[in-house]
C-alpha cells in the first residue's frame, strides 16, 4: 500500500508539474470546471431572477406599514327617505316647513389608514418571503450537484484517454526501439524482412490505436466544453487533481433543502395566530355628497370622520386546528424523506469505501504484474537479437506488458474518480 502514492505520483508526473507543459498548452483543473459550469448552467442564472423577485416582494410588504389610501364613490336612487312631518309635525306649529330629502343621493369618499397592530402579519409576510428566496436558491444548488457529477464523469474520462495515449506513446518507442534493432540485423543477414514487417504492422495498429483515443478525447473535450461553456483548443490539457482527503460526514445541499423546507412550514404556522388575533388601524375619512352627516339637510356639502378601527375576525378558529395537523404531517414527511435521504447516501458511502479499498488492492498487484511482465518483455528483446525468439514472441510480450500498464491506468483513475464520487456523495467538494 505504501506504494501507491509512488505509482500515482509516476503516472501523474507531467500533469502535476507546470513545467511539464509546453508554452502553448493550457491547462485545465477539475475546480475550475465546476466554477464554469456554475457561471454556464442555466438554472443558475435564475439565481438573480430570484434575489431580484424577493426584492420587490419585501419592498411590496414594507409598504404595508405605509398609509393606505383608499377612493371610493356611490350615486344611488332610493324607494323612500325620512318624511320629517311624519316624525315632527305634530310637535311644531301648523305650517312650519321641514327638509325634504331627495331619493336621488351621492357620495364621494377618500379614506387614509395607518396600520397600528396587524398581529405580526406584515413582519410574518417578510419571514416568509426570506424562508422562500432561501429554499429557491437551494433548490437550484441541489440541481447543480447533479452537473458537478456528470463533469466528474466526463473530466475523469478525458484523464484516462489522455493517460492511455500516453502510454500508447511508450509502447510505440518500444516497438521502434524493436525495428531498429531489426533493421540492423536485416541488414548483416542474420534477420529476415518478414521480422521486420511484422514489427512494422505493429506500429500501425499503434498508431490507429492512438487516432482511436484521441477523437474519443476530442468528443469528450467537446461535450465538457459545452457543460462549461468554453471551447478548448488542441493544446488544451486536463490536469490530475489531488487525491483528496476521505469524507462520511454528509453535508449534501438536499439536507439543508429539507431543513429550509421545515422552516417554511414554522413560518406558515407563525402566520396562523396572526389570522386570528385583533388588529387596530387608525383611520381619516373625507367625503363629498348628499346628504351630509346632518341629516337634516338636503344640500350638497363635504365632511369627514376620524378615529381607530378594531377588527378581529374569528373565522379562522374553526379551521386553526386541522391547519396546525397538516402542518405536523407536513413536517413528519419531510423527517421521513431527510432519513430516507441520508441512509441512502451511509449505503453509497459504505460502498465508495469497499470500492476505494479494491482498487488500493488492485494497484498493488498492478505493479507486480508490470514488474514481471517488463522482465518477460526484455528477456523477449534480447532473444530477438539473438535470434531466439521470434518478431511475433517479442511482439506478445511487448503487448502484454502495454496491457498490464493500460490496466493500471484504468485502476489508478479509477480510485480517483472513486474518491471524488465520495466526496460528491458526502457533499464536501
Amino acid at each position: 500500500m505504501r506504494k501507491i502514492p509512488q505509482i500515482l505520483f509516476l503516472m501523474w508526473g507531467l500533469s502535476l508539474w507546470p513545467c511539464g507543459l509546453s508554452a502553448q498548452q493550457m491547462a485545465i483543473s477539475l475546480d475550475e470546471c465546476y466554477a464554469w459550469a456554475r457561471e454556464n448552467y442555466p438554472l443558475i442564472r435564475k439565481l438573480d431572477l430570484i434575489g431580484k423577485s424577493s426584492a420587490y416582494s419585501l419592498a411590496n410588504a414594507g409598504k404595508l406599514y405605509l398609509p393606505q389610501l383608499g377612493i371610493n364613490g356611490q350615486a344611488s336612487y332610493q324607494s323612500e327617505t325620512v318624511n320629517f312631518s311624519n316624525v315632527m309635525g305634530s310637535f311644531l306649529p301648523e305650517g312650519t316647513p321641514l327638509p325634504q330629502l331627495s331619493k336621488d343621493q351621492y357620495r364621494l369618499q377618500a379614506e387614509v389608514s395607518q396600520n397600528i397592530y396587524d398581529a405580526g402579519a406584515v413582519s410574518n409576510q417578510r419571514a416568509y418571503i426570506k424562508a422562500n428566496d432561501s429554499l429557491q436558491r437551494q433548490g437550484l444548488e441541489v440541481s447543480f450537484h447533479v452537473v458537478k457529477e456528470r463533469i466528474d464523469q466526463l473530466f475523469f474520462a478525458i484523464i484516462m484517454l489522455e493517460e492511455q495515449l500516453k502510454q500508447n506513446e511508450i509502447r510505440k518507442g518500444n516497438i521502434e526501439s524493436g525495428k531498429q534493432k531489426m533493421d540492423a540485423a536485416l541488414k548483416y543477414g542474420t534477420a529476415f524482412r518478414s521480422n521486420v514487417d511484422e514489427l512494422k504492422a505493429e506500429l500501425v495498429n499503434v498508431e490507429m490505436a492512438s487516432i482511436e483515443l484521441d477523437a474519443n478525447r476530442k468528443a469528450y473535450m467537446q461535450m465538457l466544453g459545452l457543460l462549461v461553456g468554453k471551447e478548448w483548443d488542441k493544446e488544451t490539457v486536463l490536469v490530475m487533481p489531488d487525491m483528496p482527503a476521505g469524507a462520511h460526514e454528509i453535508n449534501r445541499p438536499e439536507v439543508k433543502l429539507y431543513q429550509l423546507q421545515k422552516s417554511l412550514l414554522d413560518v406558515e404556522e407563525k402566520k396562523l395566530r396572526g389570522e386570528y388575533l385583533p388588529r387596530i388601524s387608525a383611520f381619516f375619512q373625507g367625503a363629498y355628497g348628499r346628504p351630509t352627516l346632518n341629516i337634516i339637510s338636503n344640500d350638497f356639502g363635504s365632511w369627514y370622520v376620524g378615529g381607530l378601527r378594531l377588527t378581529w375576525n374569528l373565522g379562522s378558529l374553526y379551521t386553526l386546528k386541522n391547519t396546525r395537523n397538516n402542518l405536523d404531517i407536513s413536517r413528519k414527511n419531510i423527517d421521513a424523506d431527510l432519513e430516507t435521504f441520508v441512509l441512502n447516501t451511509k449505503m453509497q458511502l459504505k460502498q465508495q469505501d469497499s470500492d476505494i479499498a479494491k482498487y488500493h488492492l488492485l494497484l498493488q498487484r498492478d505493479e507486480e504484474a508490470i514488474a514481471l511482465r517488463e522482465s518477460v518483455r526484455k528477456a523477449a528483446l534480447a532473444q530477438l537479437e539473438n535470434g531466439v525468439a521470434t518478431t511475433h514472441d517479442y511482439i506478445s510480450q511487448l503487448n502484454a506488458e502495454h496491457l498490464a500498464r493500460q490496466t493500471r491506468i484504468l485502476h489508478t483513475v479509477q480510485l480517483l474518480q472513486a474518491q471524488y464520487k465520495q466526496q460528491n456523495i458526502s457533499g464536501n467538494h
